[in-house]
């Protein structure tokens, strides 16, 4: 997980966007590490030579190009060094030279340094300002600090460094050399950087990426020399290189044992020599099914039908704007401004959550009850529709059965169906109601802030919230809400694989590759459109049902893709109802969220026939066409923000385990 945090000024910010720290636990081999290394720290990065040849040909058109790949090279030349190492100088004598756990760099001197510096000094003073010229300058003097002072190519660095006895047993290697040491030299602390506060988002990201950087040379650079074992003495001072933490150390260890040819495991598979994990698979050709799987006539098909009593949402208490996710750019990322993302994909901000996502769902759960006016002992099954939840034992369906006082349900069961979370949270409430004869509780929630990492794709798109949607049995002889309702899964493996999470090849953050997304999106809206024209109207069989559609609230994946597949499929923007520009993408959540705000809109003003196509994650899809009634919109249930670093919310008071419980609960 990697929480966002408030600073002092009460803005969002990401650390890791920028601390570049990465999870060895899920890399096994040094393959994996280098490959995590390549997309996020070289992909984008200029070397010294490529800054060169921009300046010379005038490609920078003012200082804040130039002071952005100025930073993306030396977070590159610090690749392994901030992912791998803390750096401390330590004086020679007191250098453990057996250990296996302490290292000393192998550097090789930086060829055609000096007229690098010299042209990156001479260009930052004649380029113009971009924005603020004393901001930049004080980025600049950060980062050319650090530029002008580094003495080794960065090119064909190690990411596992030699040991001390291995330095020493290379006469000619060269190390970092300072003749002293002030354990005091000053650095930025971490609050420090995440306070950084500047008018320009894009500035205020260059200084967080400038003050990480000096903080990788805690030392006197310009005192700092490159020499050999023979040349130092006992009381100069090397910079010995140290892991992280054990995940580190361990991760180092296996990449040691593949290089002697021993055998290693990585997660229970079988490592070999190599460090191959295992042999890639064949794909496997998708084959379509024996037959069509057809919509699910709720009307016909069910004795009792379904009825909304109630829909309540709870929304991320924090507000995350295009201008915050790039105040947090990342080094990883290609250049793009707040308006640029709002065109690319049609979102303007995004709720985020300090709590659980289980406190969202339970403050939905409890808004949707009291509008119906129901009480615990009527509910049979609690339903919950999520893809992000922090727990698994108890079930969050379970968890919150316990929390609304419920003795006994005939189900309380999570659904993992990620953004087509709607419609399988329909159907298996619209069966449970066959057997319970009484009121479902249907929650969808998500919470992504946290599973999000630098990633800028899903950093976009995602965001946290709930809703929950009271369904109970109609009167005998009337209709209910839900008239056909539709359910899909698999399709091309690269489809099913185009949203994962976690995903260890990007440290276990949420990760999606957009043209599978839209290949998947492109793949069901066009099935469901076509079934849904098939389908004739239950009130009026001599039209289609959808010409009986009156609103159409997709899945809230992306307006700009939407609205583009939309109309190629022949349906016109009007009839869609978006409120992605405010709420991003929820997931499960993101239908009944906008459901609901087409009621406070105005969009929806008298029961209304809606046709909510839903596609996502594990080539998941399905829809659902049904009546809303604004009647059942619940007062939106406002959270108040429980403070940064707090755990839980005010209805799971916290209380430490003691002995007597581990006692009580194994039986003693």
């Amino acid at each position: 997980m990697k929480p966002f945090v408030l600073n002092r000024h009460g803005r969002l910010v990401f650390p890791a966007n920028f601390l570049g720290q990465l999870d060895f636990s899920v890399l096994h081999t040094l393959e994996q590490f280098t490959a995590v290394i390549g997309r996020d720290f070289e992909a984008k990065a200029p070397t010294g030579s490529e800054i060169l040849d921009r300046i010379e040909s005038g490609a920078y058109p003012g200082r804040f190009e130039l002071l952005r790949d100025l930073g993306q090279d030396l977070f590159w030349v610090n690749r392994f060094s901030m992912t791998m190492y803390e750096k401390r100088p330590t004086r020679w004598r007191d250098v453990a030279k057996r250990r296996t756990d302490v290292f000393l760099p192998v550097l090789t001197p930086w060829e055609d340094g000096k007229r690098k510096v010299a042209a990156v000094e001479r260009a930052y003073a004649e380029l113009p300002a971009t924005w603020d010229a004393d901001v930049e300058d004080e980025v600049f003097d950060l980062l050319f600090d650090v530029f002008r002072h580094k003495l080794h190519h960065a090119t064909e660095l190690p990411a596992i460094k030699p040991t001390v006895a291995e330095f020493l047993d290379q006469p000619d290697a060269l190390t970092f050399v300072t003749p002293d040491h002030d354990p005091d030299y000053p650095t930025f602390g971490v609050e420090a950087i995440l306070d950084a506060d500047e008018t320009v988002p894009e500035l205020e990201a260059l200084v967080r990426w400038a003050m990480v950087l000096h903080n990788q040379y805690p030392w006197d650079r310009s005192r700092t020399e490159l020499r050999r074992a023979g040349d130092i003495g006992p009381d100069d001072f090397v910079v010995a290189f140290h892991p992280r933490n054990p995940e580190v150390m361990a991760f180092i260890e296996r990449v040691r044992h593949a290089r002697n040819g021993q055998e290693s495991t990585a997660g229970g598979r079988a490592v070999d020599r190599r460090g191959t994990v295992s042999a890639p698979r064949e794909p496997v050709e998708a084959v379509a099914p024996a037959a069509p799987y057809p919509p699910l006539r709720v009307r016909e098909e069910f004795a009792l039908q379904p009825r909304f009593e109630a829909l309540a949402v709870v929304r991320g208490e924090h507000v995350c704007s295009n201008i915050d996710v790039i105040r947090n750019t990342s080094f990883s990322w290609s250049p793009m401004s707040a308006d640029e993302i709002g065109t690319k994909t049609g979102i303007e901000q995004r709720h985020y959550t300090s709590r659980e996502p289980q406190e969202l769902a339970l403050d939905a759960a409890r808004a949707a009850l009291a509008k119906s006016g129901r009480g615990p002992a009527e509910i049979g099954a609690v339903l919950v529709s999520t893809c992000s939840s922090n727990r698994q034992v108890p079930s969050m369906a379970c968890w919150l059965s316990g929390e609304l006082g419920l003795a006994q349900t005939h189900a309380s069961v999570d659904l993992v169906a990620a953004c087509a979370g709607l419609p399988y949270g329909l159907a298996e409430a619209t069966r449970q109601l066959q057997e319970v004869q009484r009121p479902v509780l249907l929650v969808c929630v998500e919470k992504f802030s946290d599973k999000i990492g630098s990633a800028r794709t899903s950093r976009m798109m995602f965001g946290d919230g709930a809703a929950a949607m009271l369904v109970a049995p109609a009167a005998h002889g009337t209709a209910g809400d839900v008239e056909v309702v539709q359910t899909y899964a698999s399709g091309p493996s690269s489809e099913v694989n185009s949203i994962i999470w976690p995903n260890p090849e990007f440290d276990n953050d949420l990760t999606v590759f957009g043209p599978e997304v839209k290949s998947l999106v492109q793949r069901y809206l066009a099935q469901m459109i076509a079934e849904v024209g098939d389908q004739t109207d239950p009130d009026d069989p001599a039209r289609s049902l959808l010409e009986s559609i009156e609103l159409i609230v997709p899945h809230q994946a992306n307006k700009t893709m939407i609205l583009d597949l939309a109309t190629k499929a022949g349906l016109a923007a009007e009839q869609l109802y978006f409120n992605i520009e405010s709420m991003g993408n929820v997931s499960a959540a993101s239908i009944p969220i906008a459901v609901h705000d087409a009621v406070r809109d105005g969009v929806i003003t008298r029961p209304t026939r809606v046709f909510t196509p839903a596609f996502g994650a594990g080539a998941v899809g399905g829809y659902a066409v049904m009546r809303i009634d604004p009647a059942i919109v619940a007062d939106e249930a406002v959270t108040d923000a429980v403070p940064d670093g707090a755990v839980g919310g005010p209805s799971t008071p916290a209380r430490p385990t003691s002995t007597d419980d581990v006692r009580v609960a194994f039986g003693e």
